[in-house]
């Protein structure tokens, strides 16, 4: 996997995540949209571009608003576009060989970093893969919130079974609700993934 740096802020309204991506994140995302040549139907890498768009436009206007992508996951291209200065601040390192996840959200006004897996075909934030995010954020100092998202209701149901609990699903076509698995909290870090620091 290539690491590909995303430019700083280039105005005030962009540090505040009022466009919430910078410009070749915008750019890299808008490629996923357009359809292939001579394509009849989408493929799950298709829909999962298109899926990843939607996190970013609606996910985060309507549950996290003011937030700042700090990451996305270029399944197309193999790479990753990370804020690495920004993920720094937060503790946070990450190399090429780091599988992260599909997206990272960094909810400044609550100081909640969200990690969301995008499924279209696999890879939900399971147990296993919550674990993991975990291990890999261990050392940040905000709350990792753990989301998992889907195109629609009926693309969620195979998955059903192997959701994490203290995790979230969003769903796409629902944009305005959200499934929480169990605990005494909707949207937010666990006592688990708290900041060492706190």
């Amino acid at each position: 996997m290539k690491l590909a740096a995303i430019e700083p802020p280039r105005s005030r309204q962009e540090e505040l995540g009022q466009f919430l991506t910078a410009t070749p994140v915008a750019d890299f995302m808008a490629s996923l949209s357009g359809s292939r040549r001579g394509a009849t139907r989408s493929t799950p890498r298709d829909r999962w571009g298109v899926l990843v768009k939607a996190i970013v436009e609606v996910f985060c206007e309507r549950w996290t608003s003011g937030a700042v992508i700090l990451g996305i996951r270029d399944t197309k291209r193999n790479a990753v576009h990370l804020n690495a200065k920004a993920l720094a601040k937060l503790g946070v390192t990450l190399d090429s060989a780091a599988k992260i996840p599909d997206v990272i959200v960094h909810y400044r006004a609550k100081n909640w970093l969200l990690l969301i897996e995008a499924v279209t075909s696999a890879g939900p934030v399971d147990g296993k893969r919550r674990k993991e995010l975990k291990d890999l954020f261990a050392d940040c100092n905000a709350g990792l919130v753990f989301v998992t998202a889907f195109e629609t209701r009926k693309s969620m149901l195979s998955f059903g079974n192997h959701i994490a609990w203290e995790s979230e699903v969003w769903i796409a076509e629902d944009p305005d609700h959200m499934i929480h698995f169990n605990g005494e909290r909707f949207l937010g870090p666990y006592p688990d993934v708290m900041p060492k620091n706190r």
